[in-house]
């Protein structure tokens, strides 16, 4: 007796087979799913009373949503390769029968779900937002093990295919329709019998799928095929330093495939799976994945209180994002005394809606909705009866105390009042408050809408209904929430205030410029730390020096100088064209270069060579264990949430598994070494702490056996 599958026998010999895992509110697959769908497929597809077959999803927004990813933990490659080589024969015996087969997406068709549409015959889905097409398992460190590295640039030619496999970016039913991916579009209600509708048509021979066009099967075969895959490689190499495995792993097994046949492609497919899934960098990003997915949820316990009204204090560009990820929940009001800001910000928020609504994100009409339950005010008064109040002013203490006073004295005392700050402590914030216990931070990052990391800092007199219910907003809001403790720089920006500092103190030293950003480029960092404090801004990065260098001063640490000496010249980073970098002016297609002028802002520089190891030593080092100190200190709970924050706010590389990931990985005994090596050549700011000393000594690991 099937416990996760549905039969729905028509009277015209259509067969709709239900996908609908038990106790799960999405899809996903897993053995005992296989193991179910090989037992009732391979009987219908042998009855000669089943004319066609529909395979369909039994839940209400979602179709498959990739794999079970709890299910490779601890596996050995051989028992995930076996994995992959069930699926593949599965997903054969689909593609290979005679008899029409189907598949109606409504929702999410993601990593195995996708290979599930690809072995059917033919695909109808629903043109809704809902409905999207990922090739996902690169995101994760995998690879699509079903045969999807096959099946999917025969189906919509390989310039199509390359950039889904190698990027796992997510595509919408239109898209998809376009590409050749899916077959019919239609609405989400009753898909299932218009999928049965389009079964039956194909069994009697009165509809067909497109064929891939001549032009595209020629860029399949050898020679062609091969210079597609060459320069993808490079594209791949340039992108990833060669750091991520899963990417060249799938270009070797689309190139196996053409040349040598699908088969040999398929074999090729559960070899890399098996190395991939038992290998570190899958680990840790499929461990990051659960963790951003938990860090969604509101922990047991939890007891949020509704938020029917937003209200944004501050309409520059943060106050505008946290808008526009507010409005799909509630009625938003967004205050700000300048009328211009206010008019820039409707603009920004309205261009939003339209980018979402041309990509298919939103239909036209909720966009519609949206817009219209935005209220843009210069008055205090029209935050009555907000639920929630997000300050998102300018890093000054006094100006955010003035705002916190203003806003309380029109809003409930059961109104959570949260402040948007990177560094300024929430204590200080809420002296003098009428109601200290509602007011929390929340540390948006920046583009608000693309960032999904919220860090929620709690006060020692924020009561925990405020933080459950900030916390439920900002999950709502689609981010993934680190509760984090009150303190300078709470977590993120006081991890990250060294490792910037050291890049300024190691150019001080005679690096250049290009050397320290390709040092932590290589070391797996998304952006060098150099170009990232022209992005932030160097007026910022000066701001956030002054108000930490203290804490590290106390302790041996040195804060350069340079940054404030750049801000008062005018060198404030992208912002104005010129920093550590210039850059060309809006509209100019050209790269930025490094600005040899920033040189003479350090005071006895002259120029050497460091070693890149020991640059990207220093900088990631120092990072690692601030990130400790705030575990011995309790400023974050643990070291997941730790890895966590790291990863998603500050780009830690995702393959290393966040900082306490790192030290795990890399051993505690030999970080310390390393750390004491280079305190005794560079200072006692590399001192190891006290926590990752004893965790050396006793040969542990931050996360166990993990």
């Amino acid at each position: 007796m099937s416990t996760n599958l549905r039969l729905e026998r028509r009277d015209d010999g259509v067969v709709i087979l239900f996908l609908d895992v038990a106790g799960r509110a999405v899809n996903t697959l897993s053995p005992a799913l296989v193991d179910e769908l090989e037992r009732e497929t391979a009987p219908l597809l042998d009855d000669p009373s089943v004319r066609a077959l529909v395979v369909a999803s039994g839940k209400p927004q979602n179709f498959v949503a990739g794999a079970d990813l709890k299910v490779l933990e601890g596996l050995s490659p051989a028992d995930i390769e076996g994995l992959s080589r069930r699926g593949q024969r599965l997903l054969d015996r689909v593609a290979a029968s005679p008899k029409p087969v189907v598949a109606a997406v409504h929702g999410a068709a993601l990593g195995g779900g996708l290979e599930i549409a690809l072995a059917c015959h033919y695909v109808v889905a629903s043109d809704d937002p809902e409905t999207v097409f990922s090739a996902a398992e690169v995101m994760l460190g995998l690879l699509p093990a079903g045969g999807g590295t096959q099946r999917l640039p025969r189906r919509i030619g390989l310039p199509a295919a390359l950039p889904l496999l190698l990027a796992g970016g997510r595509i919408r039913a239109r898209k998809a329709h376009k590409l050749g991916l899916v077959d019919a579009l239609t609405t989400p209600g009753g898909i299932a019998d218009t999928a049965a509708r389009a079964a039956l048509a194909l069994a009697e021979g009165r509809l067909a799928r497109r064929d891939l066009p001549l032009a595209q099967r020629a860029l399949l075969l050898p020679p062609l095929c091969l210079l597609v895959l060459r320069t993808a490689r490079k594209q791949v190499l340039r992108r990833t330093r060669g750091l991520y495995p899963a990417p060249l792993a799938i270009l070797d097994c689309v190139q196996t495939g053409l040349l040598k046949g699908a088969a040999a492609g398929q074999e090729c497919e559960s070899r890399h799976f098996a190395k991939l899934g038992a290998g570190p960098e899958s680990r840790s990003l499929v461990r990051l994945f659960l963790a951003m997915t938990e860090a969604k949820k509101s922990p047991a316990g939890a007891q949020p209180r509704p938020i029917h009204r937003a209200a944004i204090l501050g309409a520059g560009f943060m106050g505008a994002g946290i808008a526009s990820v507010s409005l799909g929940l509630a009625p938003v009001v967004l205050r700000d005394i300048n009328d211009d800001v206010l008019t820039s910000a409707a603009k920004s928020i309205d261009e939003g809606l339209r980018k979402q609504v041309k990509s298919g994100a939103l239909h036209r009409d909720e966009a519609d909705r949206r817009r219209s339950r935005l209220l843009l005010t210069k008055s205090a008064a029209d935050l009555r009866g907000a639920d929630i109040v997000v300050e998102a002013v300018f890093e000054d203490l006094a100006l955010k105390r003035r705002v916190l006073a203003e806003a309380e004295d029109a809003i409930s005392p059961e109104a959570v009042y949260a402040s948007n700050t990177s560094a300024l402590a929430i204590a200080r914030v809420a002296e003098g408050a009428k109601h200290p216990e509602r007011v929390l931070g929340m540390h948006y990052f920046s583009p608000v809408p693309k960032m999904p990391l919220l860090e929620l800092i709690v006060a020692p007199q924020t009561a925990p209904w405020a933080v459950d219910t900030a916390r439920a907003f900002a999950a709502a809001q689609g981010k993934s929430v680190v509760v984090v403790k009150d303190g300078p720089g709470f977590y993120t920006t006081r991890i990250l205030a060294p490792y910037l500092n050291e890049a300024m103190i190691v150019i001080g030293e005679g690096a250049t410029i290009e050397a320290v950003d390709g040092a932590l480029l290589d070391f797996g960092f998304p952006v060098g730390p150099v170009a990232l404090v022209d992005e932030v801004g160097i007026d910022v990065g000066a701001h956030v020096a002054r108000d930490l260098g203290a804490l590290f001063v106390e302790r041996g640490g040195v804060v350069n100088a340079a940054l404030p000496k750049l801000k008062e010249a005018g060198f404030l980073g992208r912002k104005s064209g010129r920093g550590f970098y210039l850059y060309p002016p809006p509209g100019k297609k050209a790269r930025k270069r490094p600005n040899g002028e920033v040189y003479a802002f350090f005071d006895g520089r002259s120029a050497r060579d460091i070693p890149a190891a020991d640059l990207a030593d220093r900088l990631a080092l120092l990072m690692v264990a601030e990130a400790i100190r705030c575990l011995e200190e309790g400023v974050i709970a643990s070291p997941g949430d730790g890895d966590t924050a790291g990863i998603l706010g500050l780009g830690f590389p995702p393959f290393r598994g966040g900082p306490f990931r790192h030290v795990d990985a890399v051993g505690a005994p030999a970080v310390v070494r390393r750390m004491e090596d280079l305190a005794a050549r560079h200072g006692p700011r590399f001192a190891p702490p006290p926590m990752l000393v004893d965790l050396a000594r006793r040969g542990g690991k931050f996360h166990g056996g993990a």
